[in-house]
Order: structure tokens, then sequence, then C-alpha cells
């Protein structure tokens, strides 16, 4: 039977220094410490939206080296904003910060990327209404990200409530489906903070990958 989860609850990050990401997460987010636990140089963190016990948690664990760029793991984290207009916003706030590092649009999906002190990649995202998604149901193209150009389009359509349907059932009981694993890609297409679209090869030590992807 497989597991009828409904959602990505919260996410865990090792951070070199705890009280700097918490400076930073609360710069960038405004997020509150709703819980801490010294014995682990731990705290927890909530959205100030958020319905949720916690939505991240930070361990520090001293500084060490950077884990290679593209080495297998987590890429980045992505986190949902309601309305263009916040990620708009969302945009300037990380602008400001130092933190962006791109931005692109998948098509149903428009996002801007950042990173934290420790290089922890995110994206922060906003959803067309699913009615709106036509085409790009079944595609997610990494373009050119107009941000502007949405804004005029979308300002004022809110989104976020349409993440997890009231109606949506859990999934059947039945044997779980066959593994299948698929090639990597030949290449990996991004969008630079500069708008402009690039292809980036991989080759036999792995892939190169920028910043903007899915």
């Amino acid at each position: 039977m497989p597991v009828s989860a409904v959602r990505l609850n919260h996410a865990v990050l090792f951070v070199a220094d705890l009280e700097r990401s918490l400076d930073f997460y609360r710069a960038a987010f405004a997020m509150e410490v709703v819980a801490r636990e010294p014995r682990a140089d731990a705290a927890f963190l909530r959205l100030p939206r958020s319905g949720n016990h916690h939505d991240l948690g930070l361990f520090g664990v001293g500084a060490q080296p950077p884990r290679p760029r593209g080495a297998i793991g987590l890429y980045h984290l992505a986190w949902q904003v309601d309305t263009i207009e916040d990620l708009e916003a969302a945009r300037t706030t990380l602008a400001e910060l130092g933190a962006l590092t791109g931005e692109s649009s998948h098509g149903a999906t428009k996002s801007v990327y950042a990173a934290d002190p420790d290089g922890n990649e995110f994206e922060v995202m906003w959803m067309l209404p699913k009615a709106q998604w036509g085409a790009y149901e079944d595609a997610a193209p990494v373009e050119r990200l107009d941000l502007p150009g949405e804004v005029r389009r979308w300002g004022g359509v809110r989104t976020a409530g349409e993440l997890v349907p009231r109606d949506a059932q859990p999934p059947s009981v039945g044997p779980a489906p066959a593994l299948r694993v698929r090639a990597a890609p030949t290449d990996v297409a991004y969008t630079r903070s500069d708008g402009v679209a690039r292809r980036r090869p991989t080759g036999p030590d792995g892939p190169r990958r920028a910043r903007e992807t899915t």
C-alpha cells in the first residue's frame, strides 16, 4: 500500500551558524521561531500565514566544506506564494538581501531562485490557477520569466488554496508499481538572472547544473 501523504510538510537543513541562518529566514520570509532545541543547536520556524506547526527546521553543525554543486542529494526547496504580486515582492526582497540567483517561467509556475548564507538553494514560486494550466498540465518548460507581464495578466489571482483539494482521496490499496529508472538528460536548460536562456551540457562526471531549473 503506498504512503497516503497529502503534501510535503516541512524541510530541515543543516547550517553552519544557526543564528546567522535564523536572521536570514526571518528577514527573507518573516518566519517566526516557534521552538528551540539547545541540545541539538536547533530551531524550528513557521511562516506567518501557515497553519503548520513548523515549516522549516535548522540544525547548526558548524563550518564545513560546501557540498559540491551538482552532487547527488537535494537540489532546492520551493516555497509557494499566493499571488503573482507576492512573487514580485519576494524577488525584490531577495535581491535586497543579496540572495537572488535567477528566475524562470515553467509554464504553470513562475519562479525566482535564491540561496541562503550556507548556499542552500531555494525557489519561490507562484502557480497559475489549475483551470488555466492547459498544455502545461503535462509540461514544465524552462523559459524566460516576464514578471511585469505576468503581474499585469494575473494580478490579484490567488492560487495557494488549490494546493490540496478538499475532496482529494487517498491512493487506493494495491501493489506498488514497478520501479522504472530513466536515463539522465544529456543537457540541462536554465535561465540566468539576466533572463537569457542557455543550455549547459552534462558529462560522465555528473551534471553541471544551473540554479534556474525545475
